[in-house]
C-alpha cells in the first residue's frame, strides 16, 4: 500500500530564544475541511456541529462514497481531510495539507503510522478542538486587516484585592446577557480562573508558545482550545505563572487582535505590574475600567498612579473609574465614576454573577 502524501511538518517552538515578531492581524478566511466516511449518521452530526459552531472558520464538505472524491478534489482545495478507515486507501495519491485518521477500536487500522489519529467516538467539541489545534501549527495567519470590529475593554488596578477580576467577569456577564458574544482574556501571572471556570482544555501557555515562535495560526489555535461557560469564552490558565514572560509587547498585540476577532466584546483582565505588556493593552483598549475599593491602601495606590504616572495622561479619556465594594471616588481626580455595591455570597463565582445584575449592558464599556 502506498503512503498518503503528508504535506506538513509540525515544528515545536523554541522557548529558549527570544524573537521579536511583526504583529499579524488575522482576517477571517474559511478553511475547507473534508469528512470522508460511510457512516452517514455520524458524518451528518459532526458536520452540523462544526458548521454551527465554527462557520466563520471552517467550510465542511462531506463525502460518503469513493466516487465523490475525484469530483470534490477537482472543485475544492481541501486543507483538512478527516478520513474514516474504509476511505484511507482512496487517499494514496491525493495531496492534502493535513490528513487526519478517524480512529475507532472497532475498525482495523491500516493507515500509515505517521498520520495523526483522531478518536472517533468522543465529544464533538473535543474532536474539533483537537483538529483546530493541530491545523493551527501547520498554518499561517493572513496579515491583511481586521475581519470584524470588536470593542476592547481593559480592566486594571494598581492595587491587589480590589475585585478587579470580579468586575471584569461581571462586565463580561452583563454583556453576554445583552446578547453579545464575549471573550474574556485573563493575562494575570497568578490567576484565579479555576474558581470561576472549568479547566478541561489546553492551557493558554500553548498560545504563548506559538506567539513567541512566530509560527502557526494563532487565531485558529485560540478558537480550538478556548472554552465557553455562561456565555463567556475564555482560555484556561497558564501552566506556570511566568509563562507570559516569554511574550513581547508585539506578541501581546497579536494575542489581543486574535481574541478580538472571535467575539463582539473582548474583556482583558490585566496583571498588576504596569509593564510594557500592560501598557500595550491599555493603549489598544477603547475603554479602560480602573478598579478601586474603599480601603486606604487601594485609594493611595490609585492616587499615585493618577497623579504621578505619565501613563494615565495618555489614557485618561478612555478611563472609567469603578469604585467597587461600596467605595466612592472622593478625593480622586477622575472624570467618569461607576459605583458598585458590596456583594456577599457563598462563592466568588456567585459574587460576580450577582454584581452583573447591578451593571447595565454597555454602561461600563461605552
Amino acid at each position: 500500500m502506498k503512503k498518503l502524501r503528508v504535506l506538513y511538518k509540525i515544528r515545536q517552538p523554541n522557548l529558549s530564544t527570544k524573537k521579536t515578531s511583526n504583529v499579524r492581524t488575522p482576517i477571517i478566511m474559511k478553511v475547507k475541511m473534508l469528512i470522508a466516511s460511510d457512516d452517514a449518521r455520524y458524518t451528518m452530526k459532526l458536520s452540523e456541529q462544526i458548521s454551527k459552531n465554527h462557520n466563520d472558520m471552517l467550510e465542511v464538505i462531506v463525502c460518503s462514497n469513493s466516487e465523490m472524491l475525484e469530483k470534490i478534489f477537482s472543485l475544492h482545495k481541501v486543507e483538512i481531510a478527516l478520513i474514516d478507515q474504509p476511505f484511507v486507501k482512496y487517499f494514496e495519491e491525493i495531496e492534502v495539507k493535513l490528513p487526519l485518521i478517524l480512529h475507532s477500536d472497532a475498525q482495523a487500522d491500516d493507515a500509515p503510522q505517521e498520520l495523526v489519529r483522531i478518536g472517533k467516538y468522543r465529544r464533538i467539541s473535543t474532536i474539533v478542538a483537537d483538529i483546530l489545534a493541530i491545523y493551527s501549527k501547520v498554518s499561517k495567519s493572513i496579515v491583511v486587516g481586521v475581519g470584524k470590529k470588536t470593542s476592547i475593554t481593559a480592566v486594571w488596578s494598581p492595587a491587589g484585592g480590589v475585585g478587579k477580576t470580579t468586575v471584569a467577569l461581571a462586565t463580561a456577564t452583563a454583556l453576554a446577557k445583552s446578547g453579545k458574544s464575549v471573550f474574556y482574556l485573563n493575562l494575570e501571572s497568578f490567576t484565579s480562573l479555576p474558581i470561576y471556570f472549568s479547566e478541561g482544555r489546553k492551557s493558554i501557555s500553548a498560545v504563548f508558545e506559538m506567539l513567541e515562535s512566530n509560527e502557526g495560526d494563532v487565531k485558529m489555535l485560540i478558537s480550538g482550545i478556548s472554552a465557553e461557560e455562561n456565555g463567556i469564552t475564555y482560555l484556561s490558565r497558564p501552566n506556570n505563572y511566568d509563562d507570559i514572560n516569554i511574550l513581547s509587547k508585539e506578541n501581546i498585540e497579536e494575542l489581543v487582535h486574535c481574541c478580538a476577532a472571535l467575539a463582539d466584546e473582548l474583556i482583558v483582565d490585566i496583571s498588576l505590574p504596569c509593564d510594557t505588556r500592560t501598557k500595550k493593552v491599555l493603549e489598544m483598549a477603547e475603554k479602560i475600567l480602573l478598579v478601586t475599593d474603599k480601603s486606604e491602601t487601594a485609594k493611595t495606590k490609585l492616587s499615585q498612579f493618577i497623579n504621578q504616572n505619565n501613563v494615565y495622561e495618555n489614557i485618561r479619556e478612555k478611563v472609567s473609574l469603578v469604585a467597587n465594594k461600596g467605595a466612592t471616588a472622593e478625593g480622586l481626580q477622575t472624570d467618569s465614576v461607576n459605583s458598585l455595591p458590596q456583594v456577599f455570597a457563598i462563592s466568588e463565582a456567585q459574587i460576580y454573577k450577582e454584581l452583573a445584575t447591578h451593571i447595565k449592558a454597555d454602561s461600563l464599556t461605552t
